[in-house]
């Protein structure tokens, strides 16, 4: 088995754009193995001196060249970053480049620029639906539902939490989430709230081998995570849901990201209008 090589993802900001930048990138390379780690906020000379020292104690410690996605736009920082010996892959030099030329305009490397972006409707939009994603999951409140832009339906741990709440962030849309249970497939029909919203519904589903390993992880060698468990539930839902008219992808395969983009086409939901 290949060693693990150390990953960082560094950002004046959340990081999250190197980081989800950063792992398409790394998925790409299924065969290596890698241990990643996020540094938010790193807005100092000191703070990126003290990324610059994790980064060789990282490469010490395993006896690798650390990879480093950076979206620093300070300099100074970058020159302190670079002072370890690591793959630098700039996000921001790689853009901000070709946009000068074709703008013709300097940028302002200000640290933190998209803080005014987050004073927007928008971002009011984006909280707004993380609440509302927050108190309807996993069924916990019918109240509102009709304030849904979709309802999440599928067996316990078939994604629909992080699915949910990746929604609600990166694109404001409020989504609910409720799980299929034995008792559901029981009565051979959806719950009463749910079936009030039918056109709202979108379900998950998601192999047996794989869902058996989530579960195992949550309660190791129960009933719950069994394979023979976990396949009668996932036909039961997929029978429950192709009888109701329910759309519904297999997330077995796919990132929450393409999961949600899906989701979106299939649903019709338009960001933008949100």
């Amino acid at each position: 088995m290949s060693p693990t090589r150390p990953v960082f993802f560094i950002s004046d900001g959340t990081g999250i754009t190197a980081e989800t930048l950063g792992h398409s990138l790394l998925a790409q390379f299924p065969d290596t193995r890698f241990r990643a780690r996020r540094l938010p906020f790193i807005d100092s000379l000191e703070k990126a001196r003290d990324c610059a020292l994790l980064i060789r104690e990282a490469a010490s410690e395993t006896g690798l060249r650390p990879i480093v996605f950076n979206t620093l736009v300070d300099p100074a920082a970058v020159a302190a970053l670079r002072e370890s010996d690591a793959l630098f892959l700039d996000l921001f030099e790689k853009f901000i480049g070709p946009l000068e030329s074709e703008l013709g305009q300097r940028s302002t490397h200000t640290v933190g620029r998209f803080h005014g972006i987050a004073e927007s409707q928008d971002y009011a939009r984006r909280i707004e639906a993380i609440n509302f994603t927050l108190a309807h999951d996993d069924g916990v409140s019918h109240a509102d539902l009709q304030e849904a832009d979709v309802i999440l339906v599928g067996v316990s741990r078939s994604g629909k939490t992080p699915t949910s709440l990746y929604l609600a962030m990166q694109f404001g849309v409020k989504a609910a989430n409720y799980p299929l249970i034995p008792e559901d497939f029981e009565r051979n029909k959806l719950p009463g709230e749910l079936a009030r919203h039918r056109h709202k519904l979108f379900g998950l589903t998601i192999g047996p081998d794989r869902l058996s390993q989530i579960r195992q992880e949550r309660r190791p060698n129960s009933r719950y995570a069994s394979i023979e468990n976990c396949l009668g539930e996932i036909e039961a839902a997929q029978r429950m849901m192709k009888r109701e008219g329910i759309r519904w992808l297999d997330s077995t395969a796919k990132s929450i990201e393409e999961i949600s983009t899906i989701i979106l086409q299939e649903v019709r939901l338009n960001p933008s209008s949100f």
